[in-house]
């Protein structure tokens, strides 16, 4: 008589992946920016980007969005090449500058992608919250209708987070956001785009400079080194979501920033 061992098959089912590098070096010239990057982005995940200057955390995410090519390695994104994802819209760069059309409100901002798809007969995803529904969510409700002269820097930029949403991504590439702005602006963002992919699922890949934003946004920080870039380690960060800023002031907190100031000075 046979017996039938019952095995949970979620638990040997493979992660699925929004990026994968496997080997990827990036050259300049005779300048090697980035090399054998081996790293799995699992999807649905929030990962930060630290490391020196030079160690190659903007030219990552250039790779990764097709910006740039691959030197040598394999890389894919949503099982696709760049350029097939790329071309399905299936990710979305913020970049530091917010880059508004300044004679557009900001609800046509939003709209601008999608207005373009339309102009091109592309057919490409929409997101399931109309443009002023966006805008409601990064908290800009009452102003659809303000020029980017008549906004904050921090209002810019939580337009250009509605704009890449606004063609419902997989994968939300933000190269040093919010590095312009002032503490009080920032920790008030860092607070909307945790609230944002709690609520969307989408997968970030977050480039920083500050130590406590990244351990503060990431359910891991990837620290690159420098000269040529490449990884030096994947730091977890097992802390609860939601997360408020109250968190910074908690023991667990100062330890991640302690590991990853102490692995920065070695990059």
């Amino acid at each position: 008589m046979h017996t039938v061992s019952h095995i949970d098959q979620s638990a040997t089912r493979p992660t699925p992946v929004a990026a994968s590098l496997k080997d990827a070096s990036v050259k300049f010239g005779t300048f090697t920016a980035i090399e054998y990057l081996t790293l799995d982005i699992e999807r649905g995940s929030f990962y930060t980007i630290l490391g020196p200057s030079g160690c190659g955390k903007s030219t990552l995410l250039r790779l990764i969005s097709d910006l740039i090519p691959c030197a040598s390695g394999d890389l894919t994104v949503l099982g696709k090449t760049t350029e097939e994802a790329r071309l399905a819209r299936e990710f979305a760069f913020v970049f530091q500058d917010a880059a508004l059309l300044p004679w557009r409100t900001a609800l046509q901002n939003v709209e601008l992608p999608l207005e373009m798809g339309r102009k091109r007969g592309v057919n490409i995803p929409v997101s399931d919250k109309t443009p002023t529904e966006l805008l409601d969510l990064v908290g800009l409700k009452g102003r659809e209708n303000a020029l980017p002269h008549e906004l904050s820097g921090g209002m810019r930029q939580r337009v250009a987070i509605a704009r890449a949403l606004v063609c419902k991504p997989k994968l939300l590439l933000m190269d040093e956001p919010f590095g312009a702005l002032d503490e009080i602006t920032r920790d008030h963002l860092n607070l909307q785009l945790l609230r944002i992919w709690e609520e969307t699922g989408v997968t970030i890949l977050f480039v920083t400079h500050s130590i406590p934003e990244a351990v503060f946004l990431g359910q891991k920080v990837l620290m690159l080194q420098a000269h040529p870039g490449r990884l030096r380690e994947v730091v977890d960060i097992d802390l609860p979501y939601p997360r408020e800023i109250k968190i910074r002031d908690t023991q667990e907190f100062t330890k991640y920033t302690a590991r990853l100031r102490e692995l920065l000075e070695t990059c």
